[in-house]
């Protein structure tokens, strides 16, 4: 699922830096910042970081406890359990293709991948560690000192390097090799049954799950029945926590769509177990919900038609490599 290209480019350094590898029918990724360009260094080093508990208070979790490799990034649960033994607030989302992400988390809370590991860092009921405390330990590493000055070339680990480093790491998180990959770049072709459903899926799923990346950065209410409280803005309201704005309420961001057979359950707060349950759900939709999506209408699916979806969706998990 890491895909890295190397490039032609170096520098006096010898610092090399590298580029996203993906498919030719994947639109170009938002280009990491000025500041923060992608190097060998420091995707190693963020990948290290990411595996570390010593980035949590209690030196028991880490970015993978909630975020496993094997599960595209997720972790299978309804809400992770993180450093206070409680269950957080929403589902963890899988970390793929955020290099293609404009914002980050389900309500959009952060618009940039240099500042999304902060949240998690900074939670009281997720890694809880005091930032001070994390750059005193990893200064004083055996190894974190060297690997951040090559990386970074600074001679003291601070927060932001941290972040940075998280960064580059989850850019390289990419997922390009599923079967429609494979269709899409014409080395194989649909059986019936998977275009069948890839119709069914164009003309009645693909505004919100645009392919390739089959999520189109925006929120959507998709017809969720919800009960709004002024107690618990983090779970009940969307993006209405962000912006406010009464229009947003139960607004979530589009979820990718790749990989589902390892991100279940699904939905912002995991209410649904089974692909079927998602699909029962757009069949049954109460259109009485305040604002709901024009977009988002009671689809008439036959079981044949569910059947196909189905066989479609198989189509976006990533395969083995060979």
């Amino acid at each position: 699922m890491v895909s890295l290209a190397p490039s032609c480019n170096t520098n006096s350094n010898s610092e090399y830096k590298l580029q996203l590898d993906y498919p030719n029918h994947f639109p170009d990724p938002i280009p990491s910042p000025i500041r923060n360009k992608l190097t060998q260094e420091r995707v190693a080093l963020g990948q290290s970081l990411f595996f570390d508990p010593l980035l949590s208070s209690t030196g028991n979790i880490s970015c993978a406890t909630c975020h496993n490799p094997n599960l595209s990034f997720s972790d299978g649960k309804k809400f992770s359990l993180g450093h206070s033994g409680l269950p957080l607030k929403r589902n963890t989302p899988a970390l793929i293709n955020l290099a293609w992400s404009e914002h980050f988390f389900w309500d959009g809370g952060v618009k940039n991948l240099e500042s999304l590991s902060f949240a998690a860092l900074l939670n009281p009921d997720e890694m809880a560690i005091d930032l001070t405390q994390l750059c005193r330990e990893l200064n004083q590493h055996p190894t974190y000192p060297d690997r951040f000055k090559k990386a970074y070339k600074t001679d003291s680990v601070s927060s932001a390097f941290i972040s940075r480093a998280l960064a580059q790491y989850m850019r390289t998180l990419i997922s390009s090799s599923s079967k429609y990959d494979s269709v899409m770049q014409g080395h194989t072709t649909f059986t019936h049954l998977e275009n069948q459903g890839y119709q069914i899926f164009m003309s009645n799923c693909a505004t919100c799950h645009k392919p390739p990346l089959f999520q189109d950065n925006l929120f959507h209410h998709n017809g969720l029945s919800q009960t709004y409280s002024a107690e618990d803005l983090y779970l009940s309201t969307g993006r209405f926590r962000i912006t406010r704005d009464s229009a947003d309420l139960g607004k979530y961001k589009t979820p990718t769509l790749r990989n589902l057979n390892s991100t279940f359950p699904y939905m912002h707060d995991g209410r649904f177990e089974s692909i079927d349950e998602v699909l029962n759900h757009y069949q049954s939709i109460d259109s009485a919900n305040e604002n709901q999506d024009l977009l988002v209408r009671s689809i008439s699916f036959s079981e044949d038609d569910k059947q196909a979806i189905k066989a479609f969706l198989e189509t976006l998990n990533d395969q083995p490599d060979n």
